[in-house]
């Protein structure tokens, strides 16, 4: 593997750092970010700073205005992306969208697409995705899905409660998944604004940066013509694979560049301040903690860089993912969790931005599958096939 990056990366790489660092850091303190995420109002400016920086949906094909990144591009501009909070919000590449961009360009047909990718990748309207329910339904074990599709005619009849929806207040449409009479699972493409959907309330989290923030959806004989199966019945868990191994992966792209943030700060801090005679950062507590930071980021980006490699060859990458997802997701909330440390009573106030990441990143390491389940997952796989398969 060369690890070096071609011309047109850097180029990106420069681009994109330029543009967080001039246009999106200076907005963070803007009064429009709530516990759930932007307002709609503000949303809508950073997208347009992110069009006008020919940055906007860059993992998007260029037929939907994207830049048609491969792995290994997204890797380098998520990252960049996520050194703001605001960064992957202005360049459309949060989730759930950035995930749901990529799954309708893989298995949606071609009237879907102009219907709900060109409007989606545009910046013009949010979606959601719709799979994990209360117990005892679906989790960290889609195969639990307990909402369920009938058929009816031409048409599906779909009931269930979901939640943790990410943005479904505010989304256009969702991409739903439920269980038909065979008990294979299919998705579904539904506008949120028709009878039969009710955000029933939307949930109070640790998190706040995803706009919509995290809500319990409820669908009560939603009725979905046969045109708007997303792929094909009872592909549903395999289409849920196209979806989720990528994005655990872009997670990890997003946060690294958070933790990348937290530790300038937490550095740029230890370098400055003066204690027991000496600055803090030549203290060996604190340079040893500061030492660690530089470790994981590094490991965590390799991690990445290796995965996306993998992907691009054409992998499917689910295991790939599962383990970066756990390396990642634990190094990251290391990064942050130090950083606080040598802030100090700074790390866990408003003081800087150290203590509102410290919030964000903790729920990276639930979100997309639990590290203890991405480690059952891959236990049951060495007692199959032996280690080293």
């Amino acid at each position: 593997m060369d690890f070096s990056l071609p011309p047109e990366l850097m180029d990106l790489q420069r681009r994109t750092r330029t543009f967080i660092r001039d246009k999106i850091i200076p907005l963070e303190s803007d009064r429009r970010q709530t516990r759930h995420g932007p307002t709609e109002e503000f949303r809508r400016e950073l997208v347009a700073l992110g069009r006008e920086a020919g940055l906007l949906a860059p993992h998007v094909s260029p037929e939907y205005g994207g830049l048609g990144l491969d792995h290994v591009g997204k890797a380098i501009a998520f990252e960049e992306s996520g050194y703001s909070l605001l960064g992957p919000v202005a360049m459309h590449i949060f989730a759930p969208d950035e995930g749901n961009m990529h799954l309708l360009e893989a298995v949606a047909t071609r009237e879907q697409k102009e219907r709900w990718l060109a409007p989606l990748a545009s910046g013009a309207i949010r979606s959601c995705f719709c799979m994990t329910e209360p117990a005892p339904g679906a989790g960290s074990d889609p195969s639990a899905i307990n909402t369920t599709a009938v058929k009816d005619g031409n048409h599906w009849l779909i009931s269930g409660t979901k939640w943790f929806i990410t943005g479904a207040d505010g989304a256009a449409f969702a991409i739903i998944m439920a269980r038909g009479e065979d008990g294979a699972a299919t998705m579904f493409l539904a506008d949120m604004d028709q009878p039969g959907i009710e955000i029933v309330r939307t949930m109070e989290s640790l998190d706040q940066a995803f706009a919509g923030g995290h809500a319990v959806v409820k669908f009560d004989g939603l009725r979905v013509p046969a045109s708007d199966v997303l792929g094909e019945p009872g592909k549903g868990f395999r289409y849920a694979q196209v979806r989720l191994a990528p994005a655990r992966l872009t997670h990890c792209m997003r946060w690294l560049g958070a933790a990348r943030r937290a530790h300038d700060i937490a550095t740029a801090y230890a370098r400055e301040r003066e204690t027991f005679g000496a600055k803090l950062v030549n203290h060996e507590g604190v340079g040893f903690m500061l030492a660690d930071n530089e470790i994981d980021i590094r490991m965590s980006r390799l991690a990445i860089w290796h995965t996306a490699w993998l992907l691009d060859q054409g992998a499917r990458g689910t295991t790939e993912s599962s383990i970066a997802k756990v390396v990642c997701s634990e190094a990251i909330w290391r990064v942050v969790d130090r950083c606080v440390q040598v802030l100090g009573g700074q790390g866990v106030t408003g003081e800087t931005l150290v203590e509102r990441l410290f919030r964000e990143v903790r729920a990276f390491r639930i979100y997309d599958g639990p590290s203890e389940v991405h480690r059952w997952s891959l236990a049951q796989r060495i007692a199959r096939q032996g280690a080293n398969w």
